[in-house]
């Protein structure tokens, strides 16, 4: 798959040199709380989950989200598509930036239009829909921003810290999507 970009932002393929980065990302505490991660991730299993999803379909391989800084491209954080459904033309989407410093610049809604425009344009997908933690108000925004509607909650179905939060499911149908 080619490299997706503008002027700012590129999504490219995860290379195994890019490991590290995702282990140091999803060990830290303020990322990992956001997603399904409940222990520690090691070396080890990062490699073995890269050694699976080269087996897995082009099309739900996950993009390193790069930022442009300066001069330099810098990783900041990866998107995939998961569980396409070819017949029915739907997948899950997921996204994460594990670069703290370029967290609330907007990054994740940029992201996901892009990928919004990719799987409607290039994969061809009907419909594309996440699940978020009503725990985390600053990427249910940047999905709304992004065109995703609500369209379904979960309750209490995650428990972290001592507490248990709602699963919201959102999602974009083709003919709502809007290119910016």
């Amino acid at each position: 798959m080619p490299t997706i970009y503008s002027s700012k932002v590129r999504l490219r393929a995860v290379e195994r040199t890019d490991l590290p980065l995702f282990v140091a990302w999803l060990n830290d505490p303020e990322v990992a709380e956001g997603l399904l991660i409940s222990y520690p991730m090691s070396m080890a299993e990062e490699e073995r989950w890269f050694d699976h999803m080269l087996t897995t379909p082009a099309a739900q391989h996950p993009m390193v989200i790069e930022i442009r800084d300066e001069e330099q491209w810098v990783p900041v954080g990866n998107c995939a598509f998961h569980e396409i459904d070819w017949r029915n033309r739907f997948a899950e989407i997921g996204i994460f930036i594990g670069e703290k410093r370029f967290w609330n610049r907007g990054v994740g809604t940029t992201v996901m239009k892009m990928m919004l425009k990719h799987g409607f344009e290039t994969i061809n997908l009907h419909r594309i829909y996440l699940h978020v933690f009503s725990t985390n108000p600053r990427a249910i925004r940047s999905y709304e921003k992004a065109g995703f509607v609500h369209e379904g909650r979960m309750r209490e179905s995650r428990y972290q810290n001592g507490a248990y939060a709602d699963t919201l499911i959102m999602s974009v149908l083709r003919h709502e999507w809007k290119e910016e």
